[in-house]
């Protein structure tokens, strides 16, 4: 039991600094074609920090545990929205602007209908659900650089020293190789965590796996929040929860299509049905109206998120 444990840990290791890595190269590659900053925070450290959860969805589809990719999608996107934004609003509130928030919010309440439609009215992903999402992945990168292909690149009085392209292109290979091997130790020995424990393997996606894939994100945040730039954090957020359900669901259910899992009832329903959808909407709903009506985001907002996340949790282990 020590071995798989101290082998998951190590996993979450490799994907905290393969991530790492992997936005680095990414960030120097794009300031070398001087694209503006604003664009790479949205396309590539978005893309960068959403590539543990697509990793480890994609082979844990791949080797029969479907379960696992639709587990730690969904909690990916409760422990973004109800932890780490929840964290930022709670510490430090503040104004945000709506306008920067519609695209990636329509984006995502599009990609939960066919979330709900697979699991309320299917029972099941097919590859034609996953072939759109991936659809709408490319719909939303090219809506994104569109409305920000005119916006002007930062101009910094101290220019940053340029990365040489060895080395740029050195972490993004390493970056992608652990964040690969990462990947693999955490579905591997998390499996076996949750079989040794006797806790099903959606459960354990949908906190541990999920929290350790999100860490890049909570990362970032705490960064933001330090600088004082909640509003970043947010739509990084948003933009990352975007990215968890059209391209790590997409992917992986386009590899691997899988019926919906069920390991635990509420109510003589699949748990899933009528606890972890319905907490994914609630959420993202509660995160989201308040900064798109009022254009601001209040302490108890934050509050509500994290008690959320932590019933939700404690629920997830007494059912």
């Amino acid at each position: 039991m020590l071995i798989p444990v101290l082998l998951f840990i190590v996993g979450l290791l490799f994907l905290i600094k393969g991530g790492d890595w992997f936005v680095d190269g990414a960030s120097a590659l794009a300031r070398r074609f001087h694209l503006p900053e604003l664009l790479i925070g949205a396309t590539v450290v978005s893309i960068g920090t959403t590539l543990p959860e697509v990793m480890v969805s994609t082979m844990s589809a791949l080797s029969g545990h479907g379960e696992i990719a639709y587990g730690n999608a969904i909690g990916s996107v409760i422990c973004n929205a109800a932890l780490i934004a929840a964290i930022t609003i709670a510490v430090r509130p503040g104004k945000v602007d709506p306008k920067t928030l519609k695209t990636p919010v329509a984006f995502f309440f599009a990609a939960a209908a066919i979330y709900c439609i697979a699991a309320y009215v299917f029972d099941k992903f097919t590859r034609v659900m996953g072939v759109i999402m991936l659809a709408m992945f490319v719909a939303y990168m090219i809506v994104n650089v569109l409305q920000m292909k005119n916006a002007p690149a930062e101009v910094h009085e101290e220019a940053e020293e340029e990365m040489s392209l060895p080395k740029t292109l050195g972490l993004l290979v390493v970056g992608a190789v652990l964040i690969a091997v990462g990947a693999n130790l955490l579905v591997d020995n998390g499996t076996l965590i949750a079989q040794a424990l006797g806790v099903p393997e959606s459960v354990i996606a949908l906190t541990f796996v999920a929290l350790g894939t999100s860490l890049p994100e909570l990362i970032t945040a705490i960064t933001s929040l330090m600088k004082g730039h909640s509003d970043l954090s947010l739509g990084n957020v948003i933009g990352a929860n975007v990215f968890n359900l059209v391209l790590v669901s997409g992917v992986s259910v386009t590899l691997a299509p899988f019926t919906i899992p069920q390991s635990n009832t509420l109510f003589g329903i699949n748990s899933s049905l009528v606890l972890d959808l319905p907490v994914m909407l609630a959420v993202m709903l509660i995160l989201t109206v308040p900064a798109l009506v009022k254009g601001k985001l209040n302490r108890a907002q934050g509050i509500t998120l994290l008690a959320i996340y932590a019933a939700f949790c404690v629920v997830q282990f007494v059912m």
